[in-house]
Formats: C-alpha cells, structure tokens, sequence
C-alpha cells in the first residue's frame, strides 16, 4: 500500500498519511523507526506496511525494497 506523508513531526518521529483512496492515516514513531530513514517530507509518496491490527508498522520509499 502508498500513500503521501500529510504532516511529520521531527520530534515526536510521528505523523499522518494520506491513502490514495483520501483516507488518513496516523503512523506511531516505532513505524519510522523501522524504515530506516532520517526524515520525511510532506507530500513525499511512502510505501505503508501494517501489522495484524493494521497498525502501520514500517514505512519505506517505494523505490526500497
């Protein structure tokens, strides 16, 4: 699944998505944490992972694997 970065937080490392169906998602610092990443852009198009629960747990680019 993608969706666009709606808003970041730098010091919390949390924010929202953007589903491409309009939806909006929230993504906990933990899902940051597990991609690896140093930041995030708004507007920036991101690969969303989900667990179980469909909590999202991990965020990538979609170029990465």
């Amino acid at each position: 699944m993608q969706g666009t970065v709606a808003t970041y937080d730098e010091r919390t490392r949390s924010g929202t998505l953007l589903l491409d169906d309009g939806a909006e998602l929230a993504f906990p610092r933990a899902a940051f944490d597990a991609s690896g990443l140093r930041l995030l852009r708004l507007g920036q198009r991101v690969r969303i992972e989900r667990d179980d629960s469909g909590e999202v747990s991990r965020i990538t680019l979609p170029t990465f694997p």
